[in-house]
């Protein structure tokens, strides 16, 4: 029996953008139910390989799978985090993962899936990613600046201290006073 607080089941999971690597699990939550998030059991058939993906905090109905073996069985369940706890976990799903050699036909992918850009060796970088990058290169550049123009007041001190320190002073000069003459012992 389910807790009456605890969200239902996620129904229609599903996998898609197939590879040898990587796939997308993704599934529907019934409407109504307020859910923070999701958990999925992910393991490959031969049980050598269990991984568990909890994410909290989010509205996404879909989650990339990485790091798979090419051509294995691997079984799938989800469960929706709601406010009180988990659901009961969905169906399990099936999936056998492509040989590296096997290619999708190009019209195997619809335009509403998840695209697996995030996964590519030369991937395009994201706006927010591309954001953090430039705010630390810009704080790098002040302090680096800051650095330059605190070692420019070190050193011109340092210089006109230098300066005053190395006046000429002759041996052989005369002492001046205001009397204008040599001083004399008494």
């Amino acid at each position: 029996l389910a807790h009456p607080d605890r969200p239902p089941s996620p129904v229609n999971v599903t996998v898609t953008q197939l590879k040898a690597n990587s796939a997308t699990v993704s599934w529907d939550v019934p409407e109504g139910d307020v859910v923070i998030g999701y958990a999925i059991l992910q393991q490959r058939q031969d049980g050598q390989m269990q991984r568990f993906i909890r994410e909290v905090n989010t509205t996404n109905r879909a989650c990339v799978l990485w790091d798979l073996v090419e051509d294995a069985d691997y079984i799938i369940q989800v469960q929706s985090i709601g406010l009180y706890g988990e659901s009961q976990a969905s169906k399990r799903v099936h999936f056998r993962t492509l040989k590296e050699t096997d290619r999708l036909p190009s019209n195997s992918s619809n335009q509403g899936d998840i695209t697996m850009e995030g996964l590519d060796k030369d991937r395009q970088l994201q706006t927010g990613e591309i954001i953090i990058i430039v705010a630390v290169l810009l704080m790098w550049a002040a302090v680096i600046a800051l650095f330059c123009r605190q070692y420019d007041i070190i050193k011109d001190n340092d210089s006109n201290n230098n300066k005053e320190k190395t006046k000429p002073s002759s041996e052989h000069s005369t002492p001046e006073r205001p009397s204008g003459g040599l001083l004399r012992s008494k």
